[in-house]
């Protein structure tokens, strides 16, 4: 009796431990909704975003750069008691004490002015000195209104160089932007596609070893009638063998897939993803002159390539500017000065600065002048690369329109060829149970078999990897035709290197919003 009521005990325990276990939710997952979720959740879309929020701002500072600023500057207060030096009447310098303190305040308004790359103010100021030795006398100083210029002459004029470049420059974070969003595109549907083969070869898998297993008991029973040979005995328990092995192998790849997949869209540990083959292939034709045209008008590496030619051009004119050097600084204005502060402000005076600067090397053997034939060199290989990447951009681009127009024809051979394989398997099944093929040809129709399905899922896997990219993809309702190519390059289950260029024509309408 004790020993029942402790085996009770025991299994209540196991039950209560066992159902504490944490217990895997089952979920069918599509590839768009893949897509979707890695497109908000997963790491790679977060830092492309972050990306383009920092070139945004940067934009955003560029543009301040033009504008008016509004600054104000003071020093409240400075006290110094100490010995300065002095000239006497009859030019010998002695030393005397001071103790005093001042205040001083400006305020500025300040323009950049990009046609000329000078500085323009608008200020008024205000100083304060009182002395804390002796009579104690205060004094004040005012400048109510002065107008000031700071230009430089024959140096380069950075403003307007902004004014080209930041705009490209801009242009094309936006686009690489939507690039690296296409990215994350491209790694889902990797991710996807690997645990989608990895099911079917645990489905594959499954079916061998309950069909080895049943033809191996089929096969026992014609081994004791002596239908076969002891040789296609020992080969079909071989089999089934190999079947159990391919099967303990395949249900690992597909836990390693699944959680690659799972831990890329940030989901939990806890759910198990079903993946759900694309049934629908939508059937798109590119056009090569019409791909070409959204390419070179809206793709990141058009703007890559004026900004760079921008730089370069930028460069050399920056080391001619260095040649010489010549700054131009004046000043207009009234000012006063009295004891009281009022005072200061009534009985104004002209003020007037005019000061030119200049910087003109006599001997520097050469050092400048080189300096800009290195800039023209540089220039000149750049726009020989960019020349160059430009005949390379748009031959990548002929070469994917022509695989994606091909892909579909593909894909429908892969289908057509998986059916046959798969009745040709199941005919000889049957015709190995009446004995008229031997085990060698039952293998090889179940070896295509395997190898069609998984040529089909290539195929398909082929097919999305291009067809996203093209496909209108909503992110804010507003339809903007944007043209992304990227090179890609990925080894497939198969190991063929799969190396393309993309073209995407997306809905975007949101990134004005950072």
């Amino acid at each position: 009796m004790k020993k029942q009521v402790i085996s009770l005990f025991l299994a209540f325990g196991i039950s209560l431990v066992a159902g504490a276990q944490p217990q895997e939710k089952r979920r069918a997952i599509t590839l768009e909704e893949a897509i979707t979720i890695a497109r908000v959740q997963s790491v790679d879309a977060a830092v492309a975003l972050n990306e383009l929020k920092t070139a945004y701002w940067e934009y955003r500072t560029f543009r301040a750069d033009l504008l008016p600023e509004m600054n104000f500057e003071a020093t409240i207060p400075s006290y110094n008691k100490k010995y300065n030096s002095y000239q006497q009447d009859n030019g010998a310098y002695t030393f005397v004490r001071n103790n005093y303190m001042e205040m001083n305040g400006e305020v500025s308004i300040d323009q950049n002015i990009w046609l000329t790359g000078g500085k323009l103010s608008l200020n008024t100021s205000l100083d304060f000195l009182k002395q804390l030795d002796g009579d104690k006398s205060k004094r004040y100083m005012s400048v109510p209104v002065a107008l000031t210029l700071e230009q430089p002459i024959f140096g380069v004029n950075t403003i307007k160089w902004n004014r080209r470049i930041e705009p490209v420059r801009y242009a094309e974070a936006k686009a690489a932007f939507l690039t690296a969003t296409e990215e994350v595109t491209m790694t889902t549907i990797n991710y996807f596609f690997n645990l989608l083969l990895a099911k079917e070869n645990v489905g594959i898998a499954r079916q061998n070893l309950k069909n080895a297993d049943k033809l191996y008991e089929v096969a026992k029973a014609k081994r004791s009638m002596g239908q076969i040979s002891e040789n296609d005995l020992l080969q079909l328990e071989l089999n089934v063998l190999n079947a159990r092995s391919t099967l303990t192998e395949n249900e690992s790849n597909l836990k390693s897939n699944m959680f690659k997949l799972r831990s890329f869209l940030a989901l939990g540990e806890d759910e198990e993803l079903e993946p759900v083959v694309p049934e629908t292939i939508p059937t798109v034709l590119l056009n090569y002159p019409d791909v070409l045209d959204k390419a070179l008008a809206n793709n990141s590496f058009a703007h890559n390539i004026r900004r760079r030619q921008l730089e370069a051009d930028f460069e050399v004119a920056k080391a001619k500017g260095n040649l010489r050097e010549i700054k131009l600084y004046a000043q207009v204005g009234f000012t006063g000065t009295d004891n009281e502060f009022n005072s200061a402000y009534r009985r104004l005076k002209d003020n007037q600065i005019v000061e030119v600067g200049f910087k003109i090397p006599i001997l520097d053997w050469g050092k400048r002048r080189g300096q800009v034939k290195i800039a023209q060199s540089n220039r000149d290989v750049t726009e020989s690369k960019l020349r160059q990447e430009t005949m390379n951009f748009n031959q990548n681009l002929f070469i994917l329109v022509e695989q994606f127009n091909n892909q579909q024809a593909q894909l429908q051979i892969a289908d057509d060829a998986d059916k046959i394989a798969q009745k040709r398997y199941s005919t000889n099944v049957e015709t190995f149970m009446v004995g008229k093929i031997s085990t060698l040809d039952l293998n090889d129709s179940q070896s295509k078999k395997d190898e069609a399905r998984q040529k089909h899922i290539n195929e398909l896997f082929y097919y999305w990897y291009l067809l996203l990219p093209v496909a209108q993809l909503d992110y804010c309702g507003i339809s903007i035709p944007i043209l992304i190519l990227m090179p890609i390059s990925r080894r497939l289950s198969n190991n063929r290197i799969f190396t393309i260029q993309f073209c995407l024509n997306i809905k975007w309408g949101c990134l004005c919003t950072y």
